[in-house]
């Protein structure tokens, strides 16, 4: 029987708390009446959080466990759990109790009111600064470059139409961009809300400069991945244009100067300037060429295309 809400919950080294999770996550789908599973993914979790979700499955067994073998990620996490859900709704909910289950019922009215996914923003966070800084530098820099208009890309709290998690591929680090992989697949009905934020009551955050880092650089590649992916040529092409451009200019200017003014210019930086961009363009547009060469074959055996809605045609009698 398909439940009314699958909630996915990744985990690393948290046996303190997802006993209260649990009890606040139960309380709150049993007084709404959602019908509900509840996947809880150990990432590879170093104490006892894995005998904390089987006992948990023991006393309800709505709350079903995978565990990792190593630390993988929250996106393999993630993954998995789409992979497994059933729901006609998925949220994902960290599992710190940072994140508040009672959110969760007016994230799904939102869904109901035809929006394919729902971003918590956490407008008031309970973190200390060198979380909280590096989180808004992330958050700009998103919403300037990639037009998604989202205070909060990163929270964990997010609720899905089910197809949404069903179509979106999550690998990497990309979980932190879900709502960018979803618009890229056609999902363009993307909202927040506000929610509440706590401060963490057990454990320690796994939070680091090295995240930080890796965030700009997952930002790269998804904005790569979702604008060029299928075209390598537009971007490469782009770029080695551009500076086969410019040093055919400084190199033409170096001739000229050379030719009619005599001026000597095998000394002079901006000979080798020119050279290098020349090279470069062409490093560059050979590139993209490759990159077509590689992934045209590959789009025609695999693409695919989601489609919505279809109306067959109707044939008339000839009069």
């Amino acid at each position: 029987m398909q439940p009314h809400l699958s909630i996915v919950v990744p985990i690393l080294d948290e046996e303190d708390s997802l006993p209260e999770l649990a009890v606040k996550l139960r309380d709150m789908c049993e007084g709404e009446g959602f019908s509900f599973e509840v996947w809880l993914i150990d990432d590879g979790s170093t104490d006892r959080t894995w005998q904390v979700i089987q006992q948990i499955n023991e006393e309800d067994s709505r709350f079903a466990g995978i565990r990792f073998r190593r630390n993988y990620g929250k996106s393999a996490a993630l993954a998995v759990g789409f992979q497994r859900a059933r729901g006609r709704y998925v949220v994902t909910i960290d599992a710190d109790l940072q994140d508040d289950p009672d959110e969760i019922p007016a994230l799904i009215n939102i869904l109901k009111d035809g929006y394919d996914l729902v971003s918590g923003w956490k407008k008031r966070r309970e973190d200390p600064l060198n979380k909280t800084i590096p989180s808004r530098v992330i958050n700009f820099a998103t919403r300037k470059l990639t037009g998604l208009p989202l205070h909060d890309i990163n929270c964990g709290l997010k609720a899905y139409r089910r197809e949404v998690v069903k179509s979106v591929k999550v690998y990497g680090e990309l979980h932190r961009y879900i709502p960018l992989l979803a618009k890229w697949e056609g999902f363009s009905r993307i909202t927040e809300k506000p929610v509440k934020h706590h401060a963490r009551k057990y454990g320690k955050t796994k939070f680091g400069i090295e995240r930080f880092i890796r965030g700009f650089l997952d930002l790269i590649t998804v904005l790569f991945m979702t604008r060029f992916a299928v075209r390598p040529m537009h971007f490469f092409g782009a770029i080695g244009s551009s500076a086969f451009l410019g040093g055919f200019l400084i190199s033409l200017w170096i001739s000229v100067d050379k030719l009619v003014f005599d001026n000597p210019i095998g000394d002079r930086p901006l000979l080798l300037l020119g050279v290098l961009l020349i090279i470069l363009g062409f490093q560059m547009f050979t590139t993209g060429l490759l990159g077509e060469m590689i992934i045209r074959p590959r789009m025609e055996e695999t693409t695919s295309y989601h489609v919505v809605e279809m109306m067959e045609p109707r044939v008339r009698e000839a009069v």
